[in-house]
């Protein structure tokens, strides 16, 4: 490629960074870094009355988390104002556009008569070629940029094929409002054009903007970006995508314990493919993402396959970086969530020593700190309903019996506590369920752990006979 690819992600900050969102940088991302080029980040900033500094800040939090950097500082959209004015007065002197004065009231009868014609184009030119002693006095005019009348804009799009629009179809653009500021489509030209934009790539609910904006280049004789409209993502019942589907903020997927490599994963996969394959590393991801390989209809997202990708990336990630991952989710969690004793150290370190029982059921990792919550509590351990219940006579009877065998072994190791548990089970000639279902009450104060011989390695030999004669007879 002749000249340096250069992308951009341009977010409006009157929410958080969408699901939809996410992908459409993961996609600009991608074709930057496969193609030898850069990512931009502009803020598109200009309504200055929904944008807040608290979007802006999830946005680029979440970008950040996901592991997305663009290159450079970001652009602020609202900063360059006088920019924006300046290329409208520059149409404006180059007879690329003009001053319009209609009415509010002359608009909507436009309106009536166009829906009424069966007509797109609403506004009918009547301040196109008038002349400017025609205009009214104390009426600030809106300025409008001047469409081509004939012909049609050909937009040869990456994903969306060849799209034409007959220009008659369009009518005369506002490009700055009466109060002087610019239109979303006159500054999107003006500063993707500045930065040296070569692509857009951005979500197919700016198509019908693509041919008003290519006017707009080819007036100006600016060098017209490559377009790529990725379809949206809808839910898995192919309806709009909603907060029930996962319309959600980048952050809530944090929150509820996805790995960013696994939402990268999940998103690139998302109408997007390279054949069957279904997981990658991100540096398959650069190696392989191309424009063509995006499919037209909209994506379909599914809670279930992305919580199945994160389990196997759970299952793949090194004990001590899952741990530390894992404690790095407490500021995001719900008080219900939180593991008591999470100022602990040694708690910590317990984890990190469970991690290979905890990684291989989990597939979040609010999962793997619930599983693991045993490593946090302190004696006496609060007992669930099922564990309070299964505690019956019989088995307390059964962990006494357990004691003195465990307190007297020299090694404390996974093989010896392994022998005195099932020579136990094998004595009595009972299944090993039957031991180990107590034991696993007493332990953890539940049900359900990773296997028992891990959790009474992981606790050690004191606090796990500690535990086990709480509650022994």
């Amino acid at each position: 490629m002749s000249e340096r690819v250069v992308t951009r992600f341009a977010p409006s900050p009157t929410g958080y960074l969408h699901i939809g969102g996410a992908r459409t940088a993961l996609f600009n991302w991608l074709y930057a870094k496969a193609n030898g080029g850069k990512m931009l980040l502009r803020i598109e900033d200009t309504d200055r009355k929904r944008s807040s500094t608290d979007a802006i800040d999830a946005i680029l939090d979440g970008l950040g988390w996901l592991g997305l950097e663009w290159d450079g500082v970001p652009f602020y959209q609202h900063a360059r104002a006088d920019r924006h004015a300046e290329v409208v007065e520059q149409m404006l002197d180059m007879g690329l556009a003009y001053k319009c004065y209609a009415s509010p009231e002359e608009l909507e009868k436009m309106r009536v008569s166009a829906h009424a014609e069966g007509r797109s184009a609403v506004y009918d030119g009547k301040w196109r070629d008038r002349d400017p002693s025609d205009a009214p006095a104390g009426i600030d005019p809106v300025i409008r940029f001047k469409s081509p009348n004939e012909g049609e804009t050909v937009i040869k799009d990456q994903v969306q094929g060849t799209v034409a629009v007959a220009n008659r179809a369009l009518d005369d653009l506002i490009i700055a409002r009466s109060d002087g500021s610019p239109t979303y489509n006159l500054a999107v030209v003006v500063d993707d054009h500045d930065m040296g934009v070569t692509h857009a790539i951005r979500g197919a609910d700016h198509l019908t903007n693509a041919s008003r904006q290519v006017q707009i280049y080819k007036a100006l004789e600016w060098q017209v970006p490559v377009f790529a409209h990725v379809p949206l993502i809808h839910g898995p019942d192919g309806a709009k995508l909603s907060k029930r589907h996962g319309a959600l903020g980048v952050e809530a997927y944090r929150s509820m314990g996805y790995l960013p490599a696994a939402l990268r994963n999940y998103l690139a996969r998302l109408g997007w493919s390279h054949g069957d394959d279904e997981i990658f590393s991100t540096a398959q991801m650069i190696e392989w993402f191309d424009l063509p390989g995006i499919g037209r209809s909209p994506a379909r997202f599914d809670f279930e396959k992305l919580a199945s990708l994160n389990a196997h990336y759970i299952k793949s990630s090194e004990d001590g970086e899952l741990a530390a991952l894992t404690r790095s989710l407490v500021p995001e969690l719900d008080e219900a969530q939180l593991p008591p004793n999470r100022e602990d150290e040694s708690c910590w370190e317990k984890l990190v020593l469970a991690m290979p029982g905890l990684k291989e059921r989990a597939k979040t990792l609010v999962d793997i700190l619930d599983a693991g919550r045993f490593v946090f509590v302190s004696r006496p351990l609060d007992m669930d309903e099922k564990a309070g219940k299964l505690l019956d006579d019989e088995a307390q009877a059964t962990l006494g019996a357990l004691l003195e065998p465990l307190e007297v072994l020299d090694v404390w190791s996974f093989e010896s506590i392994e022998k005195v548990v099932r020579g136990y089970a094998e004595k009595a000639d009972v299944k090993l369920g039957k031991v180990a279902q107590p034991l696993r009450a007493a332990l953890t104060g539940r049900t359900s752990s990773p296997g028992i011989f891990d959790v009474l390695m992981v606790l050690g030999k004191d606090e796990a006979i500690a535990r086990i004669r709480d509650q022994a007879s």
